[in-house]
């Protein structure tokens, strides 16, 4: 077999990797990573009553995708089925086994984990699709288990635990259904604190930050705008996660992609003021400022009393592209661990992996046990 480089865009990170064969090297997996565009002023937008010490920026929107083809963006966002690879399967063994090597289970590397953690406040940071509840065709099913619930409930009692999506946070809140938790909607463009205050948290400030809240009416106009929009191509569904908009491909026809994209982009056109990012199988159009689920851990640590602080250790669960930038924050930070939960092989700024949901919920229940154990032998 010949060297070869393929470029392969990650469904989910949003993160190229170029992956040279046959894998013989240490360095596997290349981050291509696209440079941010440039901020305009900043500026500070809250209602929280503790003002956060992080600044909040205006970028670049409108209607445009990374690449410039949205059809092909899409595409390379959400294969419809599974690539032919260039390399044999020993070759795509070594692959898998030097990036398990890299981030290897958060399972089987617990001990250490929990060593690093030694004196500190874990504080538990969890995403829900795909890591709470499994990716499934239709968006308003995503249910997560019963045990999965007891097993976050559990983990709540011990631990500051917040949920971080890209969902409408009452929409998420529906399907935990834990009061006692934070939770940070539309990509941590909404937060709310339990509703009753936290053991956890120092001070007794209401937690409440909507950074993006005078985009509200622009969000609900662009809303109504795509769903009349977008109306005439099947399977296509538009979600309005409050601070942000999910337009559905997963139950369209490839050959309406194109189509569809046209649709989005004739509606986005009119709104410079808002940006639009590819997931899997969705297009997410969103307020241009500088906020992501990196800053919403952020505001979240600070509101628990740990700002600047050496006293806590952050663990961060998720599987999406834009929860890169709570990893990514946690790197820089030098603080805590994000773990990436993938079945395949892509590039990430988390130190750990899990395959899947039940893999979540086995790593959870492990520390709920470690917790115990801690307790009992005081």
């Amino acid at each position: 077999m010949t060297n070869q480089n393929v470029v392969v865009s990650d469904a989910k990170s949003g993160i190229g990797m170029t992956i040279t064969g046959p894998a013989k090297s240490s360095s596997l997996f290349t981050a291509v990573v696209p440079k941010p565009p440039p901020a305009a002023a900043a500026r500070y937008i809250t209602i929280s009553r503790k003002k956060p010490s992080m600044k909040l920026e205006t970028g670049v929107g409108g209607a445009r995708i990374m690449g410039g083809n949205w059809v092909d963006s899409m595409r390379d966002s959400s294969p419809t089925r599974k690539p032919s690879s260039p390399f044999s399967q020993s070759d795509q063994d070594h692959i898998r086994n030097s990036w398990m090597s890299r981030y290897p289970s958060a399972l089987g590397m617990f001990e250490q984990i929990i060593r690093a953690s030694n004196g500190k406040q874990i504080v538990m940071f969890l995403d829900y699709d795909g890591t709470l509840s499994p990716i499934v065709e239709d968006p308003d099913r995503a249910f997560m288990t019963n045990e999965m619930r007891e097993a976050v409930r559990d983990v709540a009692k011990y631990f500051p635990t917040a949920i971080v999506t890209g969902r409408c946070r009452a929409k998420v809140y529906n399907f935990v259904r834990l009061s006692q938790l934070y939770y940070a909607g539309s990509h941590g463009m909404d937060i709310r604190g339990p509703a009753n205050g936290s053991k956890h948290r120092k001070g007794n400030h209401a937690v409440l930050f909507q950074p993006a809240r005078e985009f509200l009416p622009m969000i609900d106009e662009v809303y109504k705008a795509l769903l009349e929009k977008t109306k005439s191509t099947p399977g296509a569904m538009v979600e309005n996660n409050k601070f942000c908009v999910s337009v559905h491909y997963r139950c369209v026809d490839e050959k309406s992609w194109s189509a569809l994209a046209e649709q989005v982009k004739s509606v986005l056109n009119e709104y410079p003021k808002l940006r639009l990012t590819p997931g899997r199988k969705v297009l997410e159009i969103r307020p241009t400022i500088k906020w992501d689920k990196g800053k919403a851990l952020e505001f979240l640590l600070e509101s628990l009393g740990y700002t600047n602080s050496n006293e806590v250790f952050p663990i961060y669960i998720g599987d999406d592209r834009t929860d890169e930038d709570a990893f990514k924050v946690l790197r820089d930070r030098g603080q805590g661990f994000g773990i990436l939960v993938s079945k395949v092989p892509k590039e990430t700024n988390a130190s750990y992996s899990l395959q899947e949901p039940s893999e979540v919920m086995d790593f959870l229940r492990h520390l709920v046990e470690w917790k115990q154990s801690l307790l009992l032998a005081q």
